[in-house]
């Protein structure tokens, strides 16, 4: 069967590899034909040759893995040892082992769900980010009637902008410093500002700050203080962004004197939160075809993630397809 693995930082190998058999799963697992997969903004260290820095990347050969780095993934089951799931089925979701750029993928059941079989392959992809920033929204206040910044409008940023105005915002502000705003409306931004953080941080008024902001960058240290600093007295900073460093300072003292909260986590009870989204992408039928706004072939994986790598204004997410 087809597979890639990163043979150098920025470059991909297409190789034959033998497939994983059915009676090789263990307890829990699913066997799936790759039927598309997404390229997530965490994916990109891996790609660039960043070591152990990602989850199933122990810092050893993780990067020289097949199938690696991909973890968004869907499929159709071929053979399951998961209640869940039986063969026939198309599935969403966690290719666990971040390994999902091959022909057949194992994964585990508990982090797959069917999904709204009038969906695309390719669209279908965007309910596993979104699985995840349903998840993150559920541990924020109540956001009706808030003021919501998201600092970062990347695919993961604008779709919590998104969900943000759909769950009551009264107001969304994005934070970029790629030119977003053909596309702000479309996800929900009320406020689309092209600045660095650091940047919007500088210029924002005591009575205009956020009650709740969310850092969607990751990748640096920097942005989280921002974060912190633009937020109103007594709100929450949500981190959602991607940490490639251990430890992280943080004004102690802004956390103190203005009564914040900060909380961050990764997404759990997986099954849940993809139902979840596939209701939510139901209810609101115009999110994801407007979110896969890229879509590449297997055969063009390195242009893919290429694209990825390029701030482009108009791209959001991009599906790679059998």
């Amino acid at each position: 069967m087809w597979s890639y693995r990163l043979v150098a930082p920025y470059s991909f190998e297409r190789q034959d590899v033998s497939e994983p058999s059915a009676e090789s799963l263990a307890q829990g697992q699913v066997l799936l034909d790759f039927l598309a997969a997404g390229i997530c903004g965490s994916d990109l260290p891996g790609f660039k040759g960043t070591q152990g820095k990602l989850p199933g990347d122990t810092g050893c050969c993780a990067a020289e893995m097949t199938g690696f780095p991909i973890h968004e993934i869907v499929g159709e089951v071929l053979a399951s040892r998961h209640p869940d799931h039986r063969p026939g089925e198309r599935v969403v979701g966690w290719a666990s082992g971040f390994d999902g750029l091959m022909g057949r993928v194992v994964a585990d059941g508990a982090g797959l769900v069917a999904y709204d079989p009038g969906l695309t392959p390719e669209l279908a992809v965007g309910l596993q980010p979104l699985a995840c920033v349903l998840y993150a929204a559920e541990q924020l206040p109540e956001v009706t009637g808030r003021h919501v910044a998201v600092i970062g409008q990347g695919s993961i940023g604008l779709l919590f902008s998104y969900v943000a105005k759909a769950l009551g915002a009264s107001r969304v502000t994005g934070v970029d410093p790629v030119d977003r705003s053909a596309i702000a409306e479309r996800f929900g931004v009320d406020d689309a500002v092209r600045a660095t953080s650091d940047r919007w941080v500088r210029h924002l008024d005591a009575d205009g700050k956020p009650d709740i902001v969310i850092e969607a960058v990751g990748h640096q240290v920097a942005t989280l203080n921002h974060a912190l600093e633009a937020t109103a007295f007594g709100g929450t900073v949500f981190y959602f962004g991607v940490p490639d460093d251990d430890s992280y300072p943080i004004s102690m003292r802004t956390m103190l004197r203005n009564n914040l909260t900060l909380k961050s986590g990764v997404t759990l009870d997986r099954q849940r939160v993809l139902q979840r989204a596939d209701q939510f992408a139901r209810e609101h039928p115009d999110l994801l075809p407007g979110y896969v706004t890229h879509t590449f072939d297997t055969g063009a994986v390195q242009a893919a993630f290429e694209l990825a790598c390029r701030p482009v204004p108009e791209r959001v997410k991009i599906a790679i397809t059998r």
